[in-house]
């Protein structure tokens, strides 16, 4: 399911957990592809040009990057909540630091995305990621992935 993913055309996809690693691998993948892309600032360093500027104010992108959508104040997730909402063909990867995983039931922003990755490093020597698709709101495939370090 994660090469599925770097493989998009289209949809929104939800990184949790800090995973910067995994973050900047999409990214890359999408900006070699030939897809422009929009970024609120960057946490992290990628290869190739991106613009910076704040998604729901227009611009017509390919992709793009939207840091931290659950830890902000009500109002700004409603409005990121419509943007979502509005279709289209956009490609869209939702960065958030916190980890979030099962709690995701929780957040009406299950409706508007199509896979969460949640990336979780344990203290005894290996990462976890569990990759769940959605479908309105509902999980339809799930699959996990260890690694040991």
């Amino acid at each position: 399911m994660l090469k599925e993913i770097a493989e998009l055309e289209e949809g929104r996809v939800l990184l949790t957990g800090n995973a910067k690693r995994l973050a900047r691998i999409y990214l890359n993948a999408w900006i070699r592809r030939g897809k422009t892309l929009l970024v609120e600032y960057l946490p992290f360093q990628v290869e190739g040009e991106v613009y910076i500027g704040s998604p729901l104010e227009g611009g017509d992108f390919d992709a793009y990057l939207i840091v931290n959508p659950l830890s902000r104040p009500k109002s700004e997730r409603e409005k990121l909540y419509s943007w979502l909402g509005e279709g289209g063909n956009k490609l869209v990867l939702l960065y958030e630091q916190k980890y979030v995983k099962d709690s995701i039931v929780r957040y009406p922003i299950k409706e508007f995305i199509d896979y969460l990755i949640a990336y979780k490093r344990e203290t005894v020597g290996f990462e976890r990621i569990d990759v769940m698709r959605f479908e309105r709101g509902r999980v339809v495939a799930e699959k996990s992935y260890v690694r040991r370090y």
